[in-house]
């Protein structure tokens, strides 16, 4: 009796790990199918043109992976020639000027995402945006400042650009930055 107990639980021991591997097999995505196009050379016809991301100015990382999720820290609106974009959106800043910093917070989340991952094809999905926006109480525009990251997702990414989202209001972000914007990505292996 003990040699059957002992041969059924290696055959289940056995089991589980070739039906484990045979589910890990399935939910690799081969990430070169992912697009009909080159995701890095839609960024180029954009011309878009992607940075190395600074380093934290704090105690954190730019990025942080578990599993295929990439967490990705706050970013700012970072100017080309340096510094930031800086200001209240509705007082110092009008909505357009806004959904222009977002757009650069948007350059510098792909900078940094790409440094990450290596290669922006590998990019299943972006999941989740969270926008910030600074401004003052009254100011209840944050979703078409918010809009400029969202945008510049979607041109990129297409339909897998699409993702969910948070607009909201601060009554100051660090460094009197205009917008600050995390997100959360879905990679391939």
């Amino acid at each position: 009796m003990r040699s059957v107990v002992i041969i059924l639980t290696l055959l289940f021991i056995f089991g589980c790990q070739h039906s484990h591997e045979h589910t890990h097999e399935e939910s690799a995505i081969d990430f070169t199918k992912l697009y009909e196009y080159d995701v890095e050379q839609k960024v180029e016809e954009l011309g878009i043109s992607l940075k190395e991301p600074t380093p934290p100015v704090a105690n954190y990382v730019n990025a942080v992976r578990t599993g295929n999720l990439i967490f990705m820290a706050g970013k700012g609106p970072s100017l080309p020639e340096g510094g930031y974009v800086t200001g209240k959106v509705g007082e110092d800043l009008s909505v357009e000027e806004g959904y222009e910093a977002a757009k650069l917070v948007a350059y510098a989340q792909l900078g940094a995402l790409k440094a990450e991952i290596g290669d922006l094809n590998k990019v299943v999905r972006i999941v989740k945006v969270l926008g910030m926006v600074n401004c003052s109480s009254d100011f209840g525009d944050q979703p078409e400042v918010v809009n400029g990251f969202s945008d510049i997702m979607v041109k990129i990414f297409g339909e897998r650009g699409k993702h969910a989202r948070a607009a909201v209001g601060m009554g100051s972000l660090p460094r009197n930055i205009a917008v600050e914007i995390e997100m959360i990505v879905e990679v391939a292996d």
